[in-house]
């Protein structure tokens, strides 16, 4: 991951950002730094120090991991999204993130951030809006995980499995019965679905695993909505 100082750069689009009073966001994003991260790879781990950065492109996933290794995705941030608000309010936090397509962030200070929201009454409004925002969010992923379709649970735990491979690829090694086995479906049903994914151009199939082709097309259907594609 290589991060850059950068100029003053608009936040077009971003919620949060475009909500913050005109000096604050200005005063936020003198300071902030772009980041390139690769598909793959972590940009946040565990309890790490507490970070805040824009999506400018690409997309994040956000999940816990159990003492075991097993994951479950709580977020997926898409451009103009922010990751760390919270982390800002208090402090570290239990998550992990993943970049799962080459993503660019623009990251800033999160205890600029917070002395700004202690300082003015408008940023402290702001954040609890985000902080809203994202409580909701999570709540509806985990309706998504325990309620969810047989499809969105398959294409949630595809993109949970995925690593970086070889060629700038994400790759899962996992047997269908044992994908069967994570989303509680039976192995017939996992592979009608997969061959319905691989005729969408969502995966394609690799000895001993699959290839996500569009992980942002698996992450709406993980979302309980239409790719649109």
């Amino acid at each position: 991951m290589a991060a850059r100082p950068t100029a003053s750069l608009r936040a077009a689009g971003s919620r949060f950002l475009d909500a913050l009073p005109e000096p604050v966001r200005q005063r936020l994003l003198d300071r902030a730094q772009e980041m390139e991260v690769p598909h793959g790879a972590l940009l946040y781990r565990e309890d790490g120090s507490p970070r805040c950065a824009l999506v400018r492109s690409g997309l994040v996933r956000v999940f816990v991991r159990s003492a075991t290794g097993r994951q479950v995705t709580v977020r997926y941030a898409r451009p103009g999204e922010v990751l760390g608000v919270a982390a800002a309010v208090a402090g570290p936090s239990p998550v992990a993130a993943q970049a799962l397509l080459d993503t660019t962030l623009l990251v800033f200070d999160p205890r600029a951030l917070s002395a700004e929201a202690r300082a003015d009454a408008r940023v402290a409004w702001a954040v609890a809006e985000e902080l809203g925002h994202r409580l909701y969010e999570a709540l509806d992923q985990v309706a998504a995980n325990a309620f969810g379709s047989v499809r969105e649970r398959i294409a949630r735990n595809i993109l949970d499995a995925a690593t970086a491979g070889k060629q700038g690829q994400l790759v899962v090694e996992i047997t269908q019965q044992a994908l069967a086995d994570a989303v509680g479906s039976a192995r017939e049903v996992v592979a009608r679905t997969l061959r319905i994914f691989r005729a969408e151009g969502l995966i394609r199939s690799r000895p001993g695993g699959l290839v996500v082709v569009r992980p942002e097309g698996l992450a709406k259907l993980a979302d309980g909505q239409p790719d649109g594609v």
